[in-house]
């Protein structure tokens, strides 16, 4: 089938994010300027550069206590940081509780049952038992097309690796199997891995 988006699709759902899979999940940690910590999901994440390394996010939705977004994107705006925490398949349960739509001042690292631990470079603070975490500088943040559309991007300053994650000295992901967002409500567990040379390699 074809569609046009603008003049739908006529199924049961929007096929749309089901298309673009596996996305990682940016579990994303913010502090608001009154000190409180707040922690949310986003499947729209990705790292954009290499050098210096720079990842980004996007928020589309937003909060009626918020005048720009949600939570965390209100956070990010006013102290210009925020953390990238990796999910693992142990903590599937922990951050659909952190996905929920709570109002302002509710703290879910708290709600989930999360450990925390402040970050090393920047104020803000970071899931303690994540297999690895990305402390970011708030570079900018673009408006998109849409009523709630928000794409942040950050400066990665600090990068932290559980030890056990570590293999003969890579990162190893299948030690922890990283939680993957498809479509719907779906998810998916990176299990395995492969290896493959570019032919001018």
């Amino acid at each position: 089938m074809f569609y046009q988006p603008e003049n739908g699709h006529n199924l049961p759902h929007d096929p749309f994010n089901a298309i673009i899979t596996p996305r990682p999940i940016g579990w994303i940690s913010t502090r608001g300027s009154d000190g409180m910590d707040n922690l949310a999901p986003y499947s729209f994440f990705n790292g954009v550069s290499y050098t210096p390394p720079q990842v980004m996010f996007a928020s589309t939705g937003s909060k009626p206590d918020r005048d720009v977004g949600k939570d965390s994107l209100g956070n990010i705006r006013k102290t210009q940081v925020f953390c990238v925490n990796i999910v693992q398949e142990a903590a599937l349960e922990a951050m659909n509780i952190s996905s929920s739509s709570y109002e302002r001042g509710v703290d879910e690292f708290t709600k989930a049952g999360l450990e925390r631990v402040e970050c090393e470079t920047i104020s803000c603070a970071r899931v303690a038992d994540a297999p690895a975490a990305l402390e970011c500088k708030l570079t900018q943040i673009t408006r998109l097309p849409g009523a709630n559309n928000y794409v942040v991007f950050g400066e990665v300053c600090g990068v932290y690796m559980r030890d056990d994650c570590l293999k003969d000295g890579l990162f190893d992901v299948t030690t922890f199997r990283p939680l993957a967002r498809l479509g719907y409500r779906d998810y998916s567990v990176v299990r395995e891995s492969f290896t493959i040379k570019r032919p001018d390699e």
